[in-house]
C-alpha cells in the first residue's frame, strides 16, 4: 500500500505496530558524487516522525547534512515499511545523546546493563548527530 496524500501521509495502524517492533532500518542517502549509499541503523518512531542517530564522521550522516533526502526501509523478509522525505538535522549534543541512549535501551531491552555500558563507554565519548524524518511518502507491504 502506498500513501501519497500531501503534505504528510500517516502510517496505517499495522505499519505503526510493525515499526514499533524491534527491527533494524536501512537508510539510503545520496553520496557527494551522486551515487546511492545504504547503511543499517537503529531508529525510533516518535509520533509521526522517525528518528535516526549516528556518530559524526560516518559517510551516511555526512551525506544527509549535505543533502537531506532520505529513504528509510524497515524490512522483515518480504514485508516492509518504507518512509521517505527530507530530514531535519539536530546537532545539539544533549538531544543527540538522549536519542542514542533511548535507542540503546530499546535495542538492548533484554540486556539493560549492556545498554548502559554502551551509553557510558561508547556513545557519550562520541560527537553524535540526530536526524528527524517526517515522511512525505510512505510505502507499506505488510
Amino acid at each position: 500500500m502506498t500513501t501519497d496524500t500531501a503534505p504528510f501521509p500517516t502510517l496505517s495502524p499495522q505499519g505503526r505496530i510493525f515499526l514499533t517492533a524491534e527491527r533494524f532500518g536501512v537508510v539510503a542517502t545520496v553520496g557527494s558524487d551522486g551515487s546511492p549509499h545504504q547503511a543499517v541503523v537503529w531508529y525510533l518512531l516518535e509520533g509521526d516522525e522517525i528518528v535516526v542517530n549516528s556518530a559524526v564522521g560516518r559517510l551516511w550522516p555526512a551525506d544527509l547534512v549535505r543533502d537531506p533526502r532520505l529513504i528509510l526501509t524497515v524490512p522483515d523478509g518480504y514485508r516492509f515499511v518504507e518512509l521517505s522525505g527530507s530530514v531535519t538535522v539536530v546537532e545539539d549534543q544533549v538531544t543527540a545523546q538522549a536519542d542514542i541512549a533511548e535507542m540503546a535501551r530499546r535495542y538492548h531491552a533484554d540486556e539493560p546493563g549492556e545498554a548502559e555500558r554502551l551509553i557510558r563507554d561508547r556513545f557519550t565519548r562520541q560527537r553524535r548527530i540526530t536526524f528527524r524524518l517526517r515522511p512525505t511518502r510512505i510505502r507499506e507491504d505488510l
